[in-house]
């Protein structure tokens, strides 16, 4: 099969460098071969930074491309088979007509307390003058949000026991390159007992499994029409042939829903809450807008607000979460950034390579939330949460909780940073984090600063 030109080491190097720091290796591999090139991994890939390259395969799903399920095998122990993730056609099209209403709209509202409520809870934990890890903290808030948001599971020993559960599977799963060789390579795969890395991944996502569909089978017995977390909104909710979920599908919807909005988000709080106290300039600005709404604002008003959606837009922007695209595989024989490219050919875009773009973001490196309010992008120019019918379901949550959670810590607490070092960022597990802790200590609480009136004499 020809395909573009890309490094020749060998491709258990090619893998290692992907699995160890693919951010480093594709800026690499991008400065010397351009928009398009190929990385020989397991199987080979070929990577598109392109905006208008990543338009055509993203657009082009069922004509020049297809989005197969094979691709995403990686996921497949965390989230299960039933997961949105794994199905292709037209399962894939109901399950996300299923999934998308619960994270839209007005739907979206019920759960401002729900955050804030966390928020205010695990922040007001932290002593004043003591350091505490600030990703610790976002995950504790994140996980929170979902168990009672997502799970709908608020107190008692059910709840605290698929918390504890899902924190270790999620550890085990892929918080460190080591752990996530165990998902991309099915030959590790091998269960040698209780005390082995698979062994003991299996038996905690059973025990996990037996607690999610003892919940299921409780609320099918006991169906209450005025829950509003998400699980109940999917039980209820019925496909065009008047057919409701799985018990199994649900199961892995909900797995799917923790992978996706809990380490994730809790990733781009952590590089958040780093970049405001590292520039004085950006805090600065960003807490004079949210002191313009004076106490308690209503959340329709600070989700409004510019600049620190600018700030969340940015975050997003430097370094990703997410660094690809979802896969694709070429379906008939196509031109993409002047290459021809052959049936079968699998195809992802570098979402953290777009976001480097010197052409869309000068000075791609710096922090610059600027530039979020001077122009608009594409997009396939801005893409943290991937796109075409595959992009993130749960993209308007993660932003919402990003703004609510943010707002109510800075609002609320004077932090500051422990050492303000530069921060790069690391492969952590199947997402990208930051390659060492973020310390910070609470110097006080916040008290809101009004605008000062100016008189007028005539």
């Amino acid at each position: 099969m020809k395909l573009p030109k890309g490094p020749q080491s060998p491709k258990f190097l090619q893998t290692l460098k992907f699995i160890l720091n693919p951010m480093s290796f594709m800026e690499t591999c991008a400065k010397r071969y351009g928009d398009i090139f190929t990385l020989r991994l397991n199987t080979p890939v070929v990577i598109v930074s392109n905006p208008q390259a990543i338009q055509q395969i993203l657009t082009g799903d069922t004509k020049d491309f297809t989005a197969p399920s094979t691709g995403n095998k990686p996921f497949e122990p965390l989230m299960g088979k039933h997961s949105v993730i794994m199905a292709s056609g037209d399962a894939h099209r109901r399950q996300r007509q299923l999934l998308m209403p619960p994270f839209h709209g007005d739907r979206m509202r019920v759960y401002a307390n729900i955050i804030s409520k966390i928020t205010d809870e695990v922040m007001s934990q932290q002593e004043v003058g003591k350091a505490f890890c600030v990703r610790e903290a976002m995950q504790t808030i994140t996980m929170r949000i979902i168990m009672q948001a997502v799970f709908g599971l608020y107190e008692g020993d059910r709840a605290a026991e698929v918390e504890r559960l899902l924190g270790l599977i999620l550890e085990a799963g892929g918080s460190s390159p080591l752990n996530a060789a165990f998902l991309i390579f099915p030959f590790l795969q091998r269960d040698l007992g209780p005390f082995s890395h698979w062994g003991k991944f299996l038996r905690d996502r059973l025990l996990v499994n037996q607690l999610l569909y003892a919940e299921i089978n409780e609320r099918r017995e006991q169906p209450d029409t005025s829950r509003t977390d998400v699980l109940s909104l999917l039980m209820a909710a019925r496909d065009e042939a008047g057919q409701p979920m799985t018990n199994e599908e649900l199961r892995d919807e909900l797995m799917t829903l923790l992978v996706a909005g809990h380490e994730t988000t809790a990733t781009a709080l952590t590089w958040a809450l780093y970049w405001i106290h590292k520039l004085p300039a950006v805090r600065e600005k960003l807490l004079a807008e949210l002191d313009s709404l004076g106490e308690n604002p209503d959340t329709n008003a600070i989700i409004k607000l510019p600049y620190l959606n600018a700030v969340c837009c940015e975050t997003l922007r430097i370094y990703p979460v997410a660094i690809f695209t979802f896969p694709r595989e070429v379906k008939t024989p196509v031109s993409l950034c002047g290459q021809e490219l052959e049936p079968g050919t699998s195809v992802r875009g570098s979402i953290y390579l777009t976001h480097q773009r010197e052409d869309l973001y000068p000075e791609p490196k710096q922090f610059k939330p600027e530039r979020f309010l001077e122009r608009q992008f594409s997009a396939y120019e801005y893409l943290p949460f991937g796109g075409g019918a595959r992009r993130c379901i749960g993209m308007a949550f993660a932003q919402f909780e990003m703004k609510v959670v943010l707002a109510k810590i800075l609002s609320n607490l004077d932090l500051a940073l422990i050492d303000d070092g530069d921060v790069r960022p690391k492969r952590r597990g199947l997402v990208t984090g930051l390659d060492r802790p973020i310390q910070m200590v609470v110097k006080g609480k916040r008290e809101v600063q009004y605008p000062a009136l100016t008189s007028i004499s005539g």
